[in-house]
């Protein structure tokens, strides 16, 4: 079969258009270019179709479908069902080049209006010498939407506000014996500057708490090294769950608390004095016997 090429430069015409009543394909084309159709003010190559794609291009050395836009979109694909524009290739998938709009546009009524995969490198890949190389516009709901892990090499700037669901402000520090503590515990300064399990009563070496325990979660953790595996977050402000010994006295809410004689627990700082220095935080929930874990609000002092 002899390739078909298609130049409309005069009329706002589509330079190729093939539809098929049976259901096979509009046009087809085999060879080093399968189809070509160049258009100066309107389609260069226009396909439509009931059940499968508009336009199908399939190629085993370079791109499936190649479309250059100088002021409109390089490849436009709509579908009511599926997806608009799909490309698939070992290399790249779909590849848009615009020098004043979108090099890929894609609308949806009810699904995304771009997909991308990758197995090896990105899914979608944006980049732009003068404005952004992604860009996102929702009038109702997220201009971006990540699932799972997100790395910026960059400065990330923000002209509204930041909101974090989890609780605690907490920074990662060298923790001693590590193996032996887990959230919620008192943790006090030792003298290598590694932190250690609080082991005495109004301990005015008291940094903060072990983050993680109970239904608070860090929403910020400072200087996190992952080449070290002895460290930990401990929360330094905000809300953190705590190990508490109510042994000592009753906590109520408001109680301010301090280090304990128990290993890893803070107790009511019941003598004003000697709590100069070693107050913890603030209980947020009472305790009146015994040995648990409350919220309590961080604050030291």
């Amino acid at each position: 079969m002899e390739n078909v090429k298609g130049d409309s430069d005069k009329q706002e015409i589509p330079a190729v258009s093939g539809e098929n009543a049976a259901g096979g394909d509009g046009v087809f084309g085999y060879g080093h270019v399968g189809v070509h159709g160049m258009s100066n003010s309107f389609l260069g190559v226009h396909g439509e179709s009931q059940e499968n794609a508009g336009v199908l291009g399939e190629s085993e050395r370079f791109a499936g479908v190649i479309g250059k836009g100088k002021s409109g979109a390089g490849v436009y694909g709509e579908s009511e069902s599926d997806a608009g524009v799909k490309g698939v290739s070992l290399f790249l998938g779909v590849h848009g080049t615009s020098r004043e709009n979108a090099g890929v546009l894609g609308e949806s009524e009810r699904f995304v209006g771009v997909i991308g995969k990758g197995k090896s490198g990105a899914g979608v890949y944006g980049e732009s010498e003068s404005e952004a190389g992604v860009k996102g516009v929702s009038l109702s709901g997220y201009a971006g939407e990540f699932v799972g892990n997100v790395r910026i090499t960059g400065n990330l700037l923000t002209e509204g506000d930041i909101t974090l669901l989890n609780a605690d402000c907490a920074e990662d520090f060298d923790i001693a014996g590590v193996e032996n503590v887990e959230p919620g515990m008192v943790m006090v300064l030792g003298e290598e500057g590694a932190l250690h399990q609080s082991q005495q009563a109004y301990d005015k070496r008291v940094a903060g708490v072990l983050s993680g325990a109970g239904d608070y979660k860090a929403g910020i953790v400072l200087d996190k090294q992952q080449a070290k595996g002895n460290r930990k977050p401990v929360a330094l402000l905000g809300k953190v769950c705590c190990k508490v010994d109510a042994s000592y006295a009753p906590i109520e809410v408001g109680d301010l608390l301090t280090t304990s004689p128990t290993s890893g627990h803070a107790m009511k700082a019941a003598d004003p004095l000697r709590a100069f220095g070693a107050v913890i935080g603030k209980a947020l929930r009472p305790l009146r016997e015994g040995q648990g874990l409350i919220p309590i609000l961080i604050a030291l002092q």
